[in-house]
């Protein structure tokens, strides 16, 4: 018996809206599916609620200067885990839903999704990064060079 193939969906926290919901419902019973789930805009809108500035964001994503600023970006994203766990369980889809975030000796590590997308990109046989449609383009010149990553536009109806 063949084994299934590894499946990763990088999701925009802008992006789980509409349809995909049934999209990865319908990934699922093709391939073993890991869904990484982001939150940059809900994390700054938290920032700013804070008082926190949104500081630097370059290529490996923000830079923060405190423990509170990267326990709030954490809490954020972990809250769109539970969302999008609880969202795709109660609807009979049963992945598994990650952060981008790596815990090093208890040091709270924040990978951009991106990043977090080439990190995991040898383990896994077929990677989708879901986005807004206006992100689409940027999205697909930056991995271009990847053959495994494929970038899909859901539109973002809150």
């Amino acid at each position: 018996m063949q084994s299934r193939t590894n499946c990763l969906v990088k999701l925009s926290g802008d992006a789980f809206y509409g349809n995909v919901l049934d999209w990865i419902r319908e990934l699922s019973t093709k391939h073993f599916v890991v869904v990484c789930v982001g939150g940059g805009t809900q994390i700054n809108e938290a920032f700013a609620a804070a008082g926190f500035p949104i500081g630097k964001f370059g290529l490996l994503g923000r830079e923060t200067k405190s423990f509170a600023e990267r326990q709030l970006a954490r809490d954020i994203l972990e809250k769109n885990q539970i969302s999008v766990q609880d969202t795709l369980a109660g609807n009979g889809v049963h992945v598994s839903v990650v952060i981008p975030v790596l815990d090093i000796g208890t040091v709270l590590c924040h990978i951009n999704g991106d990043q977090f997308v080439l990190a995991a990109y040898h383990g896994f046989d077929i990677i989708y990064v879901v986005t807004t449609p206006e992100r689409v383009a940027d999205k697909e010149k930056f991995f271009a060079p990847y053959e495994k990553i494929r970038v899909i536009g859901f539109p973002n109806h809150r």
